[in-house]
């Protein structure tokens, strides 16, 4: 796979995932843009990147009216853009009776509204280029709901419904769209997640602390970008629940009621 020259734009990239894309499409001689709030982090992953060009736009999702400075900042450096990784999120863990809709508010103005802004911001120019692609991390839970994850899980659905209605919209135009849905990556997403407070988790999840490297999703991610595939799962067995709970819902139903999920 090469995207040699190719500007690629990776969120969340201090972490997890989104470090292991920016490595992936170093190696692949892709030049970087790498976004998340957290500068420091972020200069050790675009210098584990070396000597991939790299540019850093500090950002924060949930900061939607800023986020149009940011696009201007990426293509007055570069001239164009060719692949917007939207992979920037948070989770979160709790029930449903029990969470505030502040930490509902935070997970969609994060996951959702940011992801749909900074794509907004970009979309203008990917048009005119009549060329580019547009990627969006989002999760098994952005195809069905799981315990502990409400808020969550309807960020990630909102996710779905924006972007298949913009695919269907700009299909003659040039632009792809791909969504990848992880299940259970190795990453710092259940630590991180909130509770029904709004306080972090502080924990890493059983499952979480059992599920695929992010290397491997990474790798998997940017073979399934490369052949611009539509949508893709990535994971272990819990993949199959996608399958499951389209062809027989009420069997579905009721192993996730018993399922590990944290």
């Amino acid at each position: 796979m090469s995207f040699s020259q190719q500007v690629v734009w990776i969120t969340g990239a201090s972490a997890g995932i989104g470090e292991a894309l920016a490595k992936e499409y170093a190696r692949a001689g892709a030049r970087l843009v790498l976004s998340a709030r957290n500068v420091a982090e972020l200069e050790r992953v675009a210098a584990a990147c070396a000597p991939a060009e790299v540019l850093l736009v500090p950002l924060d999702l949930g900061q939607a009216d800023t986020l149009q400075a940011c696009a201007e900042k990426v293509l007055g450096h570069y001239g164009r853009l060719d692949v917007l990784v939207n992979n920037g999120g948070i989770s979160q863990r709790s029930l449903a009776l029990d969470t505030s809709l502040d930490v509902h508010r935070r997970l969609m103005e994060v996951n959702y509204f940011g992801t749909v802004a900074l794509t907004k911001a970009v979309l203008p120019q990917l048009l005119s280029q009549k060329s580019g692609q547009i990627v969006v991390v989002s999760s098994l839970v952005g195809k069905f709901g799981s315990p502990y994850r409400s808020a969550y899980a309807a960020s990630k659905h909102a996710l779905h419904g924006f972007f298949d209605s913009l695919r269907a919209e700009i299909w003659q135009s040039g632009v792809g769209i791909t969504i990848i849905c992880p299940g259970f990556v190795r990453t710092g997403v259940s630590i991180n997640a909130l509770t029904a407070d709004g306080s972090p988790q502080q924990t890493m999840d059983a499952a979480t602390e059992q599920g695929l490297a992010p290397e491997k999703l990474a790798h998997k991610a940017i073979r399934a970008i490369a052949q611009r595939r539509e949508e893709v799962y990535i994971g272990g067995r819990e993949t199959l629940g996608v399958y499951l709970k389209r062809l027989a819902p009420g069997l579905f139903s009721r192993i996730l009621r018993k399922a590990q999920v944290r």
